[in-house]
């Protein structure tokens, strides 16, 4: 396998040597060569930065007056939903573990929209943050109608050997754990025509050989929020997944060796990674009424990478 690329004109050329022959295929990257030794990561560090608001995107008040709760929306897709959706008339409530120079960037960008955002630091995997989080949302808001599970972490480990019990034990608790509790915790001020969003990963659908714990923690997202959906469908209270390919985010960064971030993307169908900008129309989607006859479902904003 060869990597031979150009971040100045943002193309490489990716070689595979195998049984067929040699195969060359030109694909469009996003970033050159680089990483992060600490999780989560941070934005404010990452070249280029990811481009999280899509100017030509116009609100139409599809969520006006709603109160969002989205984890780990300091940056990555959860800031990319939280711009999308105070354009479309929603308050924001961003839990984030400790990235507060981006937390604070996205603060300062939803304001300059006109949008009103309520930062809350912590770890998710604790019950009694998810209950706080609860507690000063209704406090400043008075309401809760849509949440987004966002947060998460994945670390690239090339044997189920090489994780460790404590990096299996943490994967699970920020991914699975942290979206649980909360869940729990919101759910008795949700509504008919309230909305859940979890995301998964395009990995689930795959099987990243390097992400085996991470990989295990999306899929059990994906069996929560069909269950979920199930018993809250009477209720008139939506509960969907995004399995996400992937988009410039610090999670790569974050978790990746630097030489593999070029490829990131390469195999999808479409030849490319994506900005987060690109996934928060399906954010806005899932959390309005436009997908008022749609639960339990899992879409799939790939590229290509994974069909059917």
């Amino acid at each position: 396998m060869k990597f031979d690329y150009t971040y100045g004109n943002k193309y490489y050329k990716y070689y595979e040597d195998e049984k067929i022959g040699l195969q060359t295929t030109k694909y469009k990257i996003l970033a050159p060569e680089q990483e992060q030794k600490r999780q989560p990561g941070f934005e404010y560090l990452m070249n280029p930065r990811p481009i999280f608001d899509n100017p030509n995107y116009k609100g139409s008040g599809k969520l006006q007056n709603k109160v969002a709760i989205i984890t780990g929306a300091d940056s990555g897709l959860g800031r990319a939903a939280a711009v999308a959706f105070v354009k479309e008339g929603a308050k924001v409530v961003i839990p984030y573990y400790n990235e507060h120079k981006d937390a604070e960037e996205t603060k300062a960008y939803v304001e300059k929209l006109g949008g009103e955002c309520l930062l809350l630091s912590g770890d998710i995997t604790n019950k009694s943050f998810c209950q706080k989080i609860v507690k000063e949302t209704l406090k400043r808001f008075g309401k809760i109608n849509i949440l987004v599970n966002n947060a998460g972490v994945q670390y690239q480990q090339d044997k189920l050997e090489d994780i460790t019990d404590d990096q299996f034990d943490w994967t699970m608790k920020v991914n699975v754990y942290g979206m649980f509790y909360l869940t729990k915790e919101v759910l008795p001020y949700l509504h008919s025509g309230d909305s859940i969003i979890n995301l998964s990963s395009v990995t689930t659908f795959f099987g990243e050989p390097q992400l085996i714990d991470y990989v295990t923690t999306k899929g059990a997202i994906v069996g929560f929020t069909r269950s979920l959906a199930r018993n809250l469908a009477l209720k008139n209270i939506r509960v969907n997944a995004i399995a996400p390919g992937f988009y410039w985010t610090p999670l790569q960064p974050a978790c990746w060796v630097k030489e593999k971030i070029p490829s990131l993307g390469a195999d999808a169908a479409m030849a490319r990674g994506a900005m987060p900008y690109e996934l928060a129309p399906t954010f806005v989607y899932l959390a309005s009424d436009d997908s008022s006859y749609v639960t339990g479902q899992v879409l799939h904003n790939n590229g290509g990478q994974v069909m059917g």
